[in-house]
């Protein structure tokens, strides 16, 4: 059976609470047909409970859904009346509540609907399937595993996938190409043991965060501020993680871990601290209920002190000498001061790092089929840039394991098992090599999986201690570009600039690089290595004109970039922008210029320039005056009067999709949901075109304007909201100028102009508004602080 491709046409998923209705989303987001059941509702309509889950994925913060449309995707049912569904489902996910018993008695009753060849999988986060799977009649086992998503299913990488001794193979290596580039997923394959591999160390490091917290006396929120984006973690650290999470489902993953994990060294720690069940006793839940460890009262955060039992107003920090010792950017010289130091939030820090390193050595063997999964696990898993055994590596395998070994002979551990003999080998350099990662069962090296569908990731997702020479070879570079091939006659090129903001270096380097692709290469793709895909203009390189006042300079570096863009859309071969992250400003109206782009689901895109004061400068207020134009059925205001929207209110599109249905980008060019897959992508579609007899789209010669009549209807609108104080003077003023440029200037409506008069409008109201200091304090605000002025 897994010799034939495997088409996923429909899939089912059972259970409309948080998390079924969460996959059932992401499911229609990549367009595959998805029913989602609940029990009949006792009263009205027998989809109710489904129906109101539905209305709930709409109001949720970060959306679910990708598009506005895909929620009417999802059919809704119940499993009285509609289990006959099933058979026609290429794949069913159970996602209902954490019970055993109540998981048992759905698999009887949906077993008999399913179809022969239906892949039935469950979401649990941490049950036995092997356990489960004894609930499955013999016929459907080999198609039964564990596919455990993580939350927010959308947004997180991660999806373990996890067998029962009977499940085939050949059914797992469907379910994983699915994932992966369906869904965009990050697969690790799973052992089945408790909480599997990303819970069970993610949630055992959080219960060691807390212990050390309670023997160090370090207050929650001072936690917080040192366990966050200073080690490389998300925002939320460690007890904003908890709220999120939900405090009462914190408890529920721990008491699995208790019940279930009796012979853990650890197991006295896997307990809910006292002041954890009182505070779920009270209902404060977390963020779900507005209170948990942390509370907000009016404009005053507080956070829960567990020494004093009760509320202390919150935000304190680290002290600063702890806070120096994390910048520090050698890890072996970072942690050697981290254990020397007798500062307590120091010992504190150094204790979790030895805490998480024990725990992991003396569990790999068991958990997990080698390190890399387990570090993969935990950054797709829990938002870690760098995964626990890759800390471990980086700075230096052989002196941290002696030190935690003194530590743990010491008496200083959370438990006092020995670390394990592999890790204390005098030989040992770390578990990551250019040949594979350590596998603790089988003391060998575990090499990357060899599933077809990952050649499409040209740049995977790499760990530390693996190859990592730049990909292809490069044909050129400056001081803002690399320009490089894979010998496939497409010419790669990738910003090397911070954030990939796009200065006279980039410019300079895409003019190079379209000049070697026009003479060499079939087509050219704008990749970057990293997300973001560009933060738009460098602001900061214009600085040393900007303070001399060489307005001339300035004006001259606009029209370059003007210039630049119009290359893109009249190069003699096809230009693909890839993009992921953010897409603004400049970056957006380069890729606005390409002849396609290829999108990674999460590409947040928009042209924001008026939160600095601006417009746009770089072709993006001519492209949306020309779509408006081709687009306009004898009513050029009408077809234009969302586009202005769009870049007065600098609105940003949440997804790829979303930037096409605001116009960012074009309606049906593709949308890749595994940014792994992006540059696989964008260079097939550039060899398309190529191979399709590629020509450059024939200059525009003339195309209709609203003209000055359509600029004062805009402006009526935003008299009204300057009268309504919705917008400030300044603001007025900015979206008067874009109304100017997007309606033609000062002539008459239905004028014919051609693309070149409205990039010189576009500069010359970008020149006149560079140079009004209101917009100077908006600069200079955004360049000191990171954040928009509002004046």
């Amino acid at each position: 059976m897994s010799q034939t491709k495997f088409n996923v046409r429909k899939v089912a998923v059972l259970g409309a609470g948080v998390m079924g209705a969460q996959i059932a989303a992401h499911l229609v987001n990549a367009k595959v047909s998805t029913i989602l059941f609940d029990l009949p509702a006792k009263e009205g309509n027998k989809n109710g409970i489904v129906l109101k889950a539905l209305e709930g994925l709409k109001k949720l913060k970060p959306s679910p859904l990708s598009n506005k449309d895909a929620v009417g995707y999802i059919e809704p049912a119940n499993y009285e009346d509609h289990l006959h569904l099933l058979k026609d489902c290429d794949i069913v996910i159970e996602a209902i509540a954490e019970r055993m018993d109540w998981k048992a008695d759905l698999y009887h009753k949906v077993a008999p609907h399913l179809g022969e060849h239906t892949i039935f999988a469950t979401n649990t986060s941490g049950l036995s399937i092997n356990k489960l799977a004894e609930s499955c009649p013999d016929s459907v086992r080999p198609r039964f595993c564990g596919v455990h998503f993580f939350n927010p299913p959308r947004y997180m990488h991660l999806v373990e996938i996890i067998p029962c001794v009977m499940s085939d193979a050949g059914i797992l290596d469907n379910l994983e190409r699915f994932l992966v580039t369906t869904l965009g997923k990050g697969v690790v394959r799973a052992k089945d043991t408790p909480n599997f591999v990303a819970n069970r160390i993610g949630v055992f490091s959080m219960l060691a965060t807390i212990a050390n917290a309670e023997k160090f006396g370090i207050r929650f929120d001072i936690v917080d501020d040192l366990t966050g984006p200073r080690l490389g973690r998300p925002k939320s650290a460690t007890f904003r993680t908890a709220d999120v999470v939900g405090l009462d489902t914190f408890s529920h993953v721990v008491k699995t871990m208790d019940d279930t994990l009796p012979g853990d060294p650890w197991h006295g720690l896997f307990k809910s601290p006292e002041w954890l069940q009182k505070l779920i006793a009270a209902g404060a839940l977390g963020a779900k209920s507005k209170v948990g460890i942390y509370k907000k009262d009016g404009k005053k955060m507080f956070v829960f002190d567990a020494a004093a039992g009760d509320y202390v107003g919150a935000g304190q920090k680290g002290d600063d000498a702890v806070k120096d010792i994390l910048k520090i950017a050698d890890p072996a010289e970072k942690f050697r001061q981290l254990r020397a130091s007798e500062h307590p939030q120091a010992q504190f820090l150094w204790a979790c790092f030895r805490d998480v390193f024990h725990y992991i050595s003396y569990h790999l063997a068991d958990i997990a089929n080698c390190a890399r999964d387990v570090d993969f696990a935990i950054r797709w898993g829990f938002g870690w840039s760098v995964g626990p055994f890759e800390t471990w590596q980086a700075a230096g395998w052989q002196q941290l394991a002696q030190w935690i070994d003194e530590d743990i002979k010491a008496g200083k551990t959370l438990s006092a098992a020995a670390l394990p003999d592999w890790a204390l080998q005098a030989d040992r350099a770390g578990v990551h090599f250019a040949s594979g990662s350590y596998n603790a069962a089988g003391q060998n090296l575990v090499g990357r999986s060899t599933l077809d569908v990952y050649q499409r990731q040209l740049a995977p997702a790499r760990v530390l201690g693996e190859a990592s020479a730049p990909l292809g070879e490069t044909v050129f570079e400056n001081d803002g570009v690399r320009a490089f091939t894979t010998g496939d006659e497409i010419l790669v090129v990738s910003f090397k600039s911070k954030a990939h903001a796009i200065g006279p270096d980039v410019i300079d380097g895409l003019n190079k690089s379209l000049d070697i692709a026009e003479d060499r290469f079939k087509g050219l793709v704008i990749w970057q290595t990293e997300e973001p895909f560009s933060v738009g203009a460098d602001l900061q390189s214009m600085l040393p004109a900007f303070m001399t006042g060489d307005w001339a300079a300035i004006d001259t570096t606009v029209r370059r970039f003007q210039d630049t863009s119009m290359r893109l859309r009249y190069s003699q071969v096809p230009t693909v922008a890839a993009t992921q992250g953010y897409v603004f400003g400049g970056g957006c109206e380069f890729a606005m210029h390409c002849d396609k782009t290829v999108a990674a689901l999460e590409s947040y895109v928009g042209l924001v320039e008026v939160g600095v004061g601006l417009l746009p400068g770089g072709g993006g207020c001519k492209e949306f005056a020309l779509r408006a134009a081709q687009e306009a059925k004898g009513d050029v205001l009408a077809a234009l009067k969302d586009y202005f929207m769009a870049v007065a209110t600098a609105k940003v599109a949440t997804s790829g999709q979303e930037a096409q249905e605001i116009g960012f980008f074009r309606k049906g060019d593709p949308v890749v949901f595994n940014a792994y897959e992006l540059l696989y992508v964008a260079k097939q579609q550039a060899l398309a075109m190529a191979e399709s007899g590629y020509r450059p789209p024939l200059k525009v010669k003339g195309f209709p304007v609203a003209g000055r009549s359509g600029a004062a209807s805009i402006k009526g609108s935003l008299i009204n909201m300057l009268e309504g104080n919705f917008i400030s003077q300044h603001d007025f003023f900015i979206a008067s100028q874009i109304a100017d440029v997007m309606t033609g200037g000062d002539v008459e409506a239905g004028t014919l102009v051609n693309e070149q008069w409205i990039l010189d409008l576009e500069r010359k109201a970008f020149m006149t508004l560079l140079q009004n200091s209101k917009t100077q304090d908006r600069i200079a605000n955004m360049l000191t602080t990171g954040k928009p002025l509002r004046n």
